[in-house]
């Protein structure tokens, strides 16, 4: 018989968090939708708790591990189907790879991935941030499954420290784990000890050079562990209700233990008779995230004397009381393009509209949240009629960025935002939940010039007037690119020297050359250098946007002025013609014009050679059009080059006297002899 305590209360939150939940209700229902011929299993315990795990199979619900997937899905058939589904905890990525193969290789083999939403984060995480460049740390236990998970996804250099004390040693003396001035990557497994994960928070933050921190404590493990913490604290005798193997029922009562000497762990009401007696003592209950609703209840009908109903008692525990101008934090349940849902702990489902998350408009809210996304909010309304709260995120999201607007206005810092808006007066870029407004004048666009051109533009901008009253905050990009332009001169003038070759663009295009923005400076290529043809404008070889490559002919420092070059020696028509072409080559050429004393003719593009009138034909001619026509490509033997004047004298005639001396020369008695193939009758074939 178990003495009676003076008064049970129990803890918020206590058994099944969402993760635990989503996965327990997800099996649960296909169990009950089973056809009796698939075969469940769970790829390790769906969670730790030995009653829980005892119940499922006592339904039929198998238990296996990774090495059993691939004989599974051999086995596997129309007849009998197999179904895996993987615990709370995440699989490696190893085996999720093997899991997925499987399922491709055999369509009576199916699984379904049950891993909490909190600690697929990390492994995203993981994924993103674990680069040989960086360290990737974990505070957690380094044989729990989660861990293990979450280790296989870093492809850089990772550790495990089981405490921030390990943490910290690990960082102390002359042989450390890590080189801490490389990025240090920070994360916790989510039932970590809160108190621990923020001292190790306060070591990275101390010891690492450039550490990033992810917040990855499930919230409802936070939740849970501050209410612990707290009934704790008013309580005689502390009953903490979970399996040995449960981290974070272990964690539970390490914190109860901490401040209630009297703190016991139970795995259920069967071990209460081993307890010292709690008679007349006040006495609360916590249980871990992993722990059945069932289990807690019985519990706390073996101790009780009253009648109440449980499951009412456990609601009214679990289900906290919402108020308008509360700030809540809750679990992305549902994502919509006019909404997300969040799950509060509470009898009201949590919404946020579209028009309460964002003020830009182009913003897709499947793209900002995921299902398991925490997501902290300000209460505008609750109907509990309705089962809804109506949530704003740009409340909480507001007040907490005024301060980083504040602060940089207060250091000057640049920030980055999205123009969402053209208004009269200027434009309003979006910077978090911050309402900038930048006047015309500081947009960088021409006082003519069309504002609406930057909605939709990313833009950097400075802090440079606040009005606390209202959250007003005035902004400035013509600043910042006045900032960026004068340090990129300085970059340049720095370095540049004659010769020097860059790549520009082509900014603006005057009737005596091109000015070439080199990158914050501005040089000009004169029309003579555009070309080694005559141009009549720099419009016949560039226009404006064109990127080339030029180089520095001559630099006036003192005024700020240079000369570039843009034809170089290598595009110089008459380098190609004389590495081509010498005195005695025959040529294919292009009569381009005609006078009275001969045609000229293009040899290659940008070198013309001159068929004086004598040179054209054998006999004598009244003018070269007698003859030739403009277009025509005839071949000339080239009879001069004069390199210094780069001047190319060609003949036609020379040809043609060569050819008729070559006939001429030819035998009288010559006579042509081509073969001939006698043909074949067909009856002798």
């Amino acid at each position: 018989m178990i003495e009676k305590p003076k008064s049970i209360t129990i803890a918020k939150n206590a058994g099944f968090c969402f993760g635990v939940k989503r996965a327990s209700d997800t099996l649960e229902k296909a169990i009950e939708t089973s056809d009796g011929r698939t075969k469940l299993f769970t790829l390790g315990h769906l969670i730790h708790n030995a009653t829980y795990n005892a119940s499922l199979a006592g339904r039929g619900v198998g238990v296996i591990d990774e090495n059993d997937i691939d004989r599974l899905a051999h086995k596997a058939s129309a007849t009998s189907p197999v179904k895996i589904f993987v615990r709370t905890h995440g699989v490696t990525l190893e085996t999720s790879e093997k899991l997925e193969r499987a399922a491709n290789g055999n369509p009576y083999f199916t699984y379904e991935d049950l891993t909490c939403p909190f600690v697929k984060k990390i492994h995203n995480i993981a994924c993103e941030y674990s680069t040989p460049e960086n360290v990737f740390v974990i505070i957690g236990d380094k044989n729990h499954p989660e861990v293990k998970g979450i280790l296989s996804y870093c492809k850089g250099e990772s550790h495990v420290f089981a405490s921030a004390d390990e943490f910290q040693k690990a960082l102390s003396g002359d042989e450390r784990a890590f080189d801490t001035k490389k990025c240090t990557i920070l994360v916790a497994q989510t039932t970590q000890n809160l108190s621990e994960w923020n001292k190790s928070q306060n070591i990275a933050k101390k010891l690492c050079t450039k550490p990033i921190i992810f917040d990855t404590i499930c919230n409802v493990t936070e939740i849970r562990q501050l209410e612990a913490k707290r009934l704790a604290g008013v309580c005689d005798y502390m009953i903490v209700i979970g399996s040995a193997d449960s981290s974070n029922t272990s964690k539970l009562a390490e914190i109860c233990k901490s401040i209630c000497k009297r703190t016991v762990r139970i795995e259920n009401a069967n071990e209460l008779k081993n307890l010292i007696s709690p008679a007349n003592l006040n006495v609360g209950i916590a249980a871990g995230a992993s722990t059945p609703p069932g289990v807690i209840e019985e519990v706390y009908k073996t101790m009780s004397t009253k009648t109440e109903n449980f499951e009412e008692l456990l609601e009214e525990s679990l289900c906290k009381t919402l108020n308008t101008g509360d700030t809540v934090t809750g679990i992305v349940t549902a994502v919509s393009p006019a909404e997300i849902q969040l799950d509060l702990g509470s009898k009201v489902t949590g919404v946020i509209k579209a028009e309460q998350i964002t003020d830009d408009p182009s913003a897709d809210l499947k793209d900002m949240f995921n299902v398991g996304d925490t997501v902290e909010a300000f209460v505008i309304r609750v109907s509990d009629v309705e089962g809804i709260a109506e949530l704003s995120k740009k409340r909480t999201d507001s007040d907490k960025n005024w301060t980083e607007i504040v602060s940089a206005y207060e250091n000057k810092t640049i920030l980055e935002g999205k123009v969402i808006e053209a208004v009269k007066g200027g434009v309003i870029a979006l910077t978090g939940a911050t309402r900038v407004f930048i006047p015309g004048a500081h947009t960088g666009i021409p006082k003519s010039g069309d504002l609406s051109t930057l909605v939709g533009q990313n833009v950097r901008f400075r802090i440079i007037e606040i009005k606390p009253q209202g959250h007003k905050a005035y902004g400035s990009i013509r600043d910042v690119l006045r900032e960026e332009r004068q340090a990129k001169e300085a970059a340049f003038w720095a370095t540049v020297e004659e010769g020097k070759q860059y790549h520009g663009v082509v900014k603006n295009i005057m009737p005596y050359g091109a000015f070439v923005d080199l990158g914050g400076v501005d040089g000009l290529v004169h029309t003579s250098e555009l070309s080694w043809k005559r141009i009549k404008s720099p419009a016949d070889v560039v226009s404006v946007g064109d990127e080339i490559d030029v180089y520095v002919k001559a630099l006036d420092v003192e005024n700020k002025k240079i000369s570039l070059g843009y034809k170089t020696e290598a595009t110089n028509p008459w380098k190609i013609f004389t590495d081509k072409y010498q005195v005695g080559d025959i040529a294919p050429v292009k009569i381009v014009s005609m006078m009275p004393f001969g045609a000229f003719a293009e040899i290659v593009d940008g070198v013309d050679g001159l068929i004086h009138i004598s040179q054209i034909a054998l006999e004598k001619i009244a003018k070269p059009a007698d003859v030739l026509e403009l277009g025509q490509v005839v071949d000339a033997k080239i009879t001069d080059i004069d390199y210094e004047n780069q001047k190319v004298s060609l003949s036609i005639r020379a040809l043609l006297e060569e050819a008729r001396a070559a006939e001429e020369a030819m035998p009288e008695d010559y006579v042509e002899v081509t073969e001939t193939v006698e043909e074949v009758p067909a009856d002798e074939q």
